[in-house]
Parts: C-alpha cells; structure tokens; sequence
C-alpha cells in the first residue's frame, strides 16, 4: 500500500512529512532486506519527481541515518521541528517525547539514543542486530501490556509546555495510536493537536495540509 501512494497520491504534494515509524525495525543502513530497497527506490523515484521529503525518526527506526537520506534523497528532521505550514507555526514530531508519564520508556529511550550504545549495535553482525531487534520488540510488548493505557498517552501538560517553548499554534505527531483532533487554549489563544494514525491493510489515514486548511483522508490503494 505504501509503495501505491508514493506512486500515485504523494506525486501530487510539494512536501511528504513522515514523523517516524516508517519501517517496524530498522537495524542500519547496510541492511537490504526486502521490501527496504523496495520502499528505497520508490522514495528516490518520488524525490527526483521534485517531492520534498522530510523523514523523522521514530522509536523504531531511529537508526536511519545519512544512507539512508543519500539513497532516497530525504531530509532528516530533527524531534520536534518547527516550521511555518501555510502560514501557521507548526511543531512537528514523533510523540514519543510527549508521553512523560511513562518514565521507564523515556529511560530506555535515552539509552538507545546514546551515541556510543547505538556505535556498538552497529558494530554487530547484521543476523545479531536482527535477533536483538526481535528481542527489543518482544520485551517492548510485554511491558506495554502491563501498563495502563493512560501512561502510553501524552501528558496534557507536556504537550501544553511544548507548544508554549517553540511558539507554535499546531502540534502534528503519531506514536501513541490514538488518532484525532485536540482543540486547546493556552494564555487564551487556541491551538490545536492532530494525531497521526497507524497505517493498516483495510485503510491509511494520511493528513493532508493546503491553503483550504488541514484535513484527514483514507487512502486505500
């Protein structure tokens, strides 16, 4: 399906924003398992057609890095990014860092961020990063299943700081699986979060952003 929109519905944009998550494990650039250089090629094609691509990471696939963005001819956006959309001061990012009260994620977020921890992953062998990818996830799930459903969410003050510190009057992020439109005030003026939703075989909610304003639409391929 995703390889279909690139095809089709993204040749029509001037910019393609992806906020992380684009593969469900990413373990290096050297990696060419199918469908990466698939989904590669098809990036590389949409960029040379005069897309804009913007690629952010996301909690799975943070590794992405400068071969990746050489290869497809991506722009990797730092977390958050502001930019101005249309005239709106827009914050862009995964949602990860908004989701505060869960503590033992951002711990184990920073660690794997760290430069030196991510420096010897890379160093193994392709079959070992696979392995310890199969291992992250697997232990991801088992934690996620004990928690409370709120603890995976943003923290409403989290968000409301955010905003506040970058000066933005809209937030777009994905992460948290929890789809939807947030109206907010903060020091009276209103502001508004839009959630990004998982892409699924039966349908993929896509944001799309013009001068008529920002709407949400299911693409099927």
């Amino acid at each position: 399906m995703f390889l279909d929109f690139l095809q089709q519905q993204a040749t029509e944009a001037t910019h393609l924003y992806i906020l992380g998550d684009l593969f469900d494990a990413w373990i290096g650039d050297d990696d060419e398992q199918p469908p990466i250089p698939q989904v590669i090629d098809a990036l590389r094609r949409l960029t040379d057609s005069g897309v804009w691509l913007g690629v952010m990471h996301g909690n799975r696939d943070f590794l992405l890095g400068e071969r990746f963005c050489h290869a497809t001819g991506a722009e990797l956006l730092s977390d958050p990014t502001r930019c101005m959309l249309f005239g709106i001061p827009t914050l862009l990012m995964h949602g990860d860092l908004l989701c505060t009260d869960d503590s033992d994620y951002l711990a184990f977020r920073r660690q794997v961020r760290e430069p030196a921890f991510q420096q010897q992953f890379l160093s193994l062998p392709l079959s070992a990063r696979r392995q310890k990818a199969r291992e992250y996830r697997a232990m991801s799930g088992e934690a996620n299943a004990l928690k409370a459903e709120a603890i995976m969410d943003v923290n409403s003050q989290t968000v409301i700081d955010t905003l506040t510190q970058h000066d933005a009057q809209r937030l777009i992020h994905g992460h948290t699986h929890r789809p939807g439109d947030h109206n907010l005030r903060i020091d009276g003026r209103l502001v508004t979060r839009h959630v990004l939703g998982d892409w699924r075989p039966e349908g993929a909610e896509i944001l799309r952003l013009d001068e008529v304003g920002l709407r949400r639409e299911i693409y099927t391929a």
